[in-house]
């Protein structure tokens, strides 16, 4: 449906505009002579669309705060996404692929609503703060922008000059102006307007740098995905002395980091690509002589232990054992009948340098799952064995994360602990 107005308008035939409305700020249309021609359907569908989301992220407790509840339903987020994007994917409660390069692989996207609103409030701003997005693409830097208002400060910094460019259109395309967008390399953080409320994060680190906590204030949060041996984890950090705390971990993904800080994770293929190791730690391993292992045929083991809701301290569980460890993210259609991961994007793996076994559940009863372990290789009778064993000692309680200078001698504790060590951090998960 066109809504039909007639305004004495100074503008040329054909431009396009914006109309502050009481109900969407958004409302656009186009200039035809004196003719005010509005799209109501369009305005309407994606108003219906925006406030769904809200509301389905609200109905899961996603959302919890007044102010990210209103940031969420005053975005317009398909104005951030590619031409040509539907209305319903722009606003699923899904990630939206925004630059790949050559490889095909994705460099830059909108993230996932759910994770986008857990790290809003995880960041806990309040109007009049200020808050650097390392890693921009526009609409998250617009949420941040609700929620600190016109007194607050937001600026998003990427590597990518286009992404930079796309960022800064598409902000000002939904009237966010206001919103500083630079080209920088996320390992120096961006001083200028330091110091932050707030640092988020929305690309996956392996190390966290120091300008990242130099910029921050006194009591400033950092909201950072950080990858702890093939697992990336959401942790929200405060120091605490002279290190750092993670108050909480949520388990995501992202694309990686790029630039100075640049720290991935090897994929290594095991058949094409539709089974990738993924492999955080030093050691050497032989493709092929995984490859061959699947030739082998599968042994199943299954423990005693269910689960009904979210175990996503399971895999940290079995990352913080000594051996080696992967992940294996696999091609689930074309791997039918021969893989079945618990995770195919990132299914824990315990490894030798010829067999593997990783975590698999099946349906147990109504709203309950049996985890257990497929095992290939020559190994795979005593990798599966162990990896049962682990599932077993595996307590269901989420690990205290601290994140501490390179170099600082760690106290001892009488739980398990892994240790990662990178450039800049020692990454300590304490069980």
């Amino acid at each position: 449906m066109f809504r039909i107005c007639r305004f004495n308008f100074p503008y040329p035939e054909g431009s396009r505009f914006r109309i502050l409305h009481s109900c969407d700020p958004y409302l656009s249309g186009r200039v035809g002579g004196s003719v005010v021609v509005i799209d109501m359907d369009s305005w309407s569908e994606a108003m219906r669309e925006r406030e769904a989301l809200a509301d389905h992220l609200v109905c899961r407790g996603r959302i919890t705060t007044p102010g990210v509840e209103a940031a969420f339903r005053r975005v317009p987020r398909h104005l951030f996404a590619p031409e040509g994007t539907s209305l319903a994917d722009a606003y699923a409660d899904d990630v939206v692929i925004t630059r790949r390069g050559p490889d095909g692989k994705a460099t830059s996207s909108i993230s996932a609503p759910w994770l986008q609103a857990h790290m809003l409030e995880a960041a806990g701003l309040r109007p009049g703060a200020r808050v650097l997005e390392i890693g921009s693409g526009g609409y998250n830097a617009a949420l941040l922008a609700e929620t600190v208002g016109p007194t607050g400060e937001v600026t998003s910094i990427d590597i990518d000059p286009v992404v930079v460019a796309c960022a800064r259109s598409a902000l000002d395309r939904a009237g966010y102006g206001r919103v500083r967008v630079a080209q920088a390399d996320a390992e120096y953080g961006w001083a200028a307007g330091a110091p932050y409320d707030a640092i988020v994060v929305t690309a996956e680190a392996g190390d966290i740098p120091p300008a990242w906590t130099e910029q921050l204030r006194p009591g400033g949060v950092l909201v950072a995905p950080l990858r702890i041996r093939a697992n990336v984890r959401c942790l929200t950090l405060r120091a605490h002395g002279d290190h750092l705390v993670a108050s909480a971990a949520v388990q995501c993904g992202f694309v990686p980091m790029q630039g100075d800080g640049r720290n991935t994770a090897r994929r290594l293929p095991v058949r094409g690509q539709d089974v990738v190791l993924i492999l955080d730690d030093p050691i050497e391993v032989d493709p092929g002589a995984l490859a061959a292992a699947l030739t082998m045929g599968r042994i199943e083991l299954w423990s005693p232990v269910t689960v009904a809701t979210s175990f996503e301290s399971l895999h940290l569980w079995l990352a913080s054992q000594p051996g080696p460890y992967g992940a294996l993210a696999v091609d689930r259609e074309r791997t039918a009948g021969l893989l079945d991961p618990q995770d195919r994007f990132v299914c824990p793996t315990l490894l030798t340098e010829d067999s593997f076994a990783y975590l698999t559940m099946r349906k147990a009863d109504a709203g309950r799952w049996q985890l257990g372990a497929h095992g290939f290789g020559p190994a795979a009778a005593e990798l599966t064995a162990r990896m049962i064993n682990l599932i077993a000692a595996w307590g269901r309680e989420d690990p205290h994360i601290t994140v501490h200078r390179s170099g600082d001698e760690l106290p001892e504790t009488p739980g398990r602990r892994l240790v990662v060590p990178r450039r800049h951090r020692l990454i300590a998960v304490t069980w």
